[in-house]
């Protein structure tokens, strides 16, 4: 895979103090890019960004982009070559208890992004990141791919959809010319590894539990999810920002699915399961916990990544087994103290020998 655009250049990040954000920074700074990433404080110090130290390879600055000033104000001085979005409002019950949020920060934020990015002289590329929850979910069993309709029944879902949108007709009204700057979304599945500590996310919950010694209480466990390590879709998206900064941009300015094999879609159970087996002190009890208060989820959803196969040259490096023992690791290496530093760029140093 060939990444060698991205050394030297100047690259925005947002929501590099996330998950995702933070493996992305993480990854940015091997290959010797210049960083300046924009984002919320972190929420738990367990967290990759403040567990590997990352604000050492990168420059770092906090505001909301749901606030243009306070966005335009950390940006003044960034000329980026690049821009990669991934700030969020990321997860679906959140949207269920603050919808308003959900809309300002996904929507409206990425509007304000992609205004600050229109004023820097050096762009060539922006990248979109929004979620395989975009597409209006019929519960089918063969995956989405990028021309299927857009949806959402749920506000994240629905807020994911809308940033399509939005995202397509600044593509059209602002980035149309091919020789000048242009702008890419990415839509990705059900996304895991070690560093994320969200509030009710399925790995993040496991891990609570085990630790706690506690059952693993899940509500869903027959929903199906394409599940993927976080380093599977960042490939996909850095592979994109190596063609966006090449001669064939205006060819690669489309959204793009960066999902898992047929291998990597399971149910919540058998996830659990197969983590439980992974985990030193053995199988943890899972219990069905169910309330007629939850908000409804979806229960069947797949990626078709065909195209990324066929025009990137993108593939899935890790199965299943493979992803929940990398992200067993990390957790478990920071239970005992280990340098999350050197974890990480272990992980990745082995996942970029896998997918070279």
């Amino acid at each position: 895979m060939d990444l060698t655009r991205l050394q030297g250049r100047r690259v925005l990040l947002t929501g590099h103090t996330g998950f995702k954000g933070g493996w992305m920074a993480h990854w940015l700074a091997a290959l010797g890019a210049d960083v300046v990433g924009v984002a919320l404080d972190p929420e738990d110090p367990r967290g990759i960004w403040q567990a590997a130290r990352l604000d050492d390879l990168i420059d770092s600055r906090i505001a909301d982009i749901r606030d243009a000033d306070a966005l335009n104000a950390a940006v003044r001085d960034v000329d980026a070559d690049l821009v990669i979005h991934m700030a969020a409002q990321p997860l679906v019950r959140a949207s269920y208890a603050r919808p308003v949020e959900t809309f300002a920060t996904n929507v409206m934020g990425t509007a304000h992004v992609l205004e600050a990015a229109r004023r820097m002289p050096s762009l060539k590329g922006v990248i979109v990141v929004t979620s395989d929850k975009c597409y209006d979910n019929r519960e089918w069993l063969w995956g989405y791919r990028e021309n299927d309709p857009l949806g959402g029944k749920d506000p994240y879902s629905a807020s994911k959809g809308c940033t399509e949108i939005l995202a397509a007709s600044w593509r059209h009204a602002f980035f149309s010319d091919p020789t000048g700057p242009q702008l890419a979304t990415v839509r990705a599945g059900n996304v895991i590894g070690g560093g994320d500590w969200s509030a009710d996310r399925l790995i993040p919950d496991f891990v609570r539990a085990a630790q706690a010694s506690a059952p693993m209480r899940i509500r869903c466990p027959q929903a199906i999810r394409p599940w993927q390590h976080v380093l599977e879709p960042l490939a996909g998206y850095l592979a994109l920002a190596n063609r966006l900064l090449g001669p064939d941009a205006a060819e690669a300015a489309e959204a793009w699915n960066f999902g898992p094999d047929p291998g990597g879609v399971a149910t919540v159970e058998a996830v659990c399961a197969q983590l439980a087996r992974t985990w030193p002190e053995g199988q943890a009890e899972i219990i069905v916990e169910r309330s007629n208060d939850d908000p409804p989820e979806a229960g069947l959803l797949r990626l078709d990544s065909t195209k990324a196969a066929t025009r990137l040259g993108w593939r899935p490096c890790l199965d299943l087994g493979r992803t929940l023992e990398m992200t067993a690791d990390w957790y478990l290496a920071q239970a005992e103290g280990a340098d999350m530093r050197a974890v990480g760029e272990h992980q990745l140093s082995t996942y970029r020998g896998l997918a070279a």
